[in-house]
């Protein structure tokens, strides 16, 4: 299989909308979600500004465990209910942190992280994990980011076998 991405054009909604839509193709027909986690974090590491890291955590039934990402090596396990990640999955809510260091608990796996935001990935209402995305530069993310890429995780979530 051979998938070119393609540079996103337009409004930063438009922009999204387009990534969206690379996401979903590059999942259609695939299962595996350590495959599509790491195609999907090299998609949005690649296609958006201003990252330092893309990635997934997986849920094993204790705690939040490492999967596949882009950017510096990082924190292997976290907790549920600790820090940006944690506190994601527990509370199934995705986490919007302008400030990670005003963030009570944060845990600084990459010292050079500003802003972060973590959707929990849920499906079948069982806690799958979550899509976590940090940044170098203070207020990286909005809502708009936040709404594209809960989109980006559907698609993740949608190739998950039922």
């Amino acid at each position: 299989m051979s998938f070119t991405v393609a540079d996103l054009t337009g409004d930063r909604t438009e922009q999204y909308q387009q990534l969206v839509a690379q996401a979903e193709a590059l999942v259609a027909g695939e299962h595996d979600r350590v495959a599509n986690a790491a195609n999907l974090s090299s998609l949005v590491f690649h296609a958006l500004p201003g990252l330092n890291w893309v990635g997934f955590y997986f849920y094993d039934g204790n705690e939040l465990v490492v999967g596949p990402f882009q950017g510096q090596p990082a924190c292997v396990r976290i907790a549920l209910g600790k820090g940006v990640c944690g506190t994601a999955a527990q509370t199934r809510e995705t986490q919007l942190v302008p400030d990670v260091h005003a963030f009570p608990g944060h845990i600084a796996c990459d010292a050079q992280t500003r802003s972060e935001v973590v959707i929990p990935l849920v499906h079948n209402d069982e806690l799958v994990g979550v899509f976590d995305l940090d940044s170098p530069k203070p207020d990286r993310f909005d809502e708009i980011d936040q709404a594209g890429l809960e989109s980006v995780a559907r698609a993740f979530l949608s190739a998950l076998p039922s």
